[in-house]
C-alpha cells in the first residue's frame, strides 16, 4: 500500500488557482463551487480545439491545388 501511495504525484493546485483566478479572471466563490469536469470545460474555451486528420480525397484535392516544386525549380528561376 506504501508503495502505491508514494507513486501518486500530489495535485497541482498552485498552477490549477493560477488559471483560474488568473488566467479565467474567476472569483473565489466560483473557482471552489466548480467541479473539475466544469473547470476543464471553462479552461477548454482558451485553447483550439483539435480537428481530424484531413480525409484522403481532401489531401488529395489539396495538393493538386498547391502542388510542391521542387528543389530545382526554387534554386533555379527561369529567365
Amino acid at each position: 500500500m506504501k508503495a502505491a501511495a508514494a507513486e501518486q504525484s500530489e495535485f497541482p493546485w498552485d498552477r490549477v488557482m493560477a488559471m483560474g483566478f488568473g488566467l479565467l479572471r474567476l472569483s473565489p466563490k466560483t473557482f471552489w463551487s466548480m467541479t473539475p469536469r466544469e473547470f476543464e470545460r471553462a479552461l477548454s474555451a482558451l485553447s483550439p480545439g483539435r480537428s481530424d486528420a484531413p480525409r484522403r480525397n481532401d489531401l488529395a484535392s489539396l495538393m493538386r491545388a498547391f502542388p510542391d516544386k521542387t528543389l530545382q525549380e526554387e534554386a533555379w528561376p527561369k529567365t
